[in-house]
C-alpha cells in the first residue's frame, strides 16, 4: 500500500513543518558508509493519530487541542518506553474526567492510526538489503503494537537487527538508545547512516557520530543515499 509520509508526531504546527524543511546529510570523507539504520514511523510506515481521531472529532480544532493537551507527545513517550496502554490510559483518564472514551481509543484502536507502509521507502530497504547492505531499525514503538506490526508488515521482519524503545525503556532522542544500537551490533558510527523524519532524533544521531539523512520522501531518500554511494537505484521492469 502506498501512502504519503505525513506522520511526524502530534502538532501540525510545531513538529511536521520543522522536521520536513530539508534533507540533512552528515558525511565523513575518510570512511565510506556501509550500514543503514531506519526509523519506522514516518519513514517506512505512515502513522498519524489523526487518522483515528479525525473519525472521533467533528471539529478539527478540538481534535488538535486534545492531541496537544490530553494525549500529548510526553504522555505517549511513556507508552513507547513500555508502559502498557491499559495503565497509561487509566492514569490519564483519571486526570481528565469525561475524556475516558477518547483516551482509551488510543490503545484500543491503535491500528486505525496507520495509513499503511510507505511503498517507496520499503522498496529502498529491499534494494539495500539485496545489495548486501546491513539495515537496522531504531524505533520508538509500544509493546502492544510491535508484535501486531511484525505480523502485518513483512518489511518489519527484514532487518539485520532491531532496537525498539519499549524493550529498552528508553526513547529517541535520548542518546542512550543510540549508544545501545551501536554497541549491541558493533557498528562504526562513522560508517552508519541514520534515516529519520525527526530533526531531534537526527541531532542525537549526529552527536554520537552517525551520518544522517532527514527523510522527506522516498524520492529524496533515494537521492541522498546515492550521494553517499549507497546502492538505492530503482530497477526498471
Amino acid at each position: 500500500m502506498s501512502a504519503r509520509p505525513r506522520q511526524v508526531f502530534f502538532s501540525r504546527t510545531e513538529f511536521p513543518q520543522a522536521r520536513h524543511r530539508a534533507g540533512t546529510i552528515r558525511s565523513v570523507e575518510h570512511k565510506e558508509p556501509d550500514t543503514v539504520v531506519f526509523d519506522i514511523g514516518g519513514v517506512l510506515l505512515d502513522w498519524d493519530p489523526r487518522y483515528l481521531y479525525g473519525k472521533l472529532f467533528r471539529d478539527e480544532a478540538e481534535m488538535e487541542r486534545f492531541l496537544a493537551e490530553v494525549c500529548t507527545p510526553e504522555w505517549h513517550a511513556g507508552n513507547d518506553r513500555g508502559v502498557p496502554f491499559a495503565q497509561s490510559s487509566a492514569e490519564l483518564a483519571a486526570r481528565h474526567p469525561g475524556q475516558e472514551e477518547l483516551i482509551l481509543a488510543w490503545g484500543q484502536r491503535s491500528e486505525e492510526m496507520e495509513g499503511g507502509e510507505i511503498q517507496g521507502s520499503v522498496e529502498i530497504l529491499a534494494e539495500l538489503l539485496g545489495a548486501g547492505i546491513p539495515c537496522y531499525a531504531l524505533t520508538n514503538m509500544e509493546r502492544e503494537t510491535f508484535p501486531r506490526r511484525m505480523e502485518r508488515y513483512p518489511f518489519m521482519r527484514w532487518f539485520t537487527g532491531t532496537v525498539a524503545s519499549f524493550q529498552e525503556g528508553v526513547v529517541k532522542p535520548d542518546p542512550e538508545i543510540f549508544r545501545r544500537l551501536l554497541s549491541r551490533f558493533a557498528l562504526d558510527p562513522w560508517a552508519t547512516v541514520m534515516i529519520d523524519d525527526s530533526l531531534a532524533n537526527l541531532g542525537t544521531a549526529a552527536a554520537v557520530g552517525m551520518r544522517t539523512i532527514h527523510f522527506r520522501s522516498p524520492e529524496q531518500l533515494r537521492g541522498s543515499l546515492e550521494q553517499l554511494g549507497l546502492p538505492a537505484r530503482k530497477h526498471s521492469g
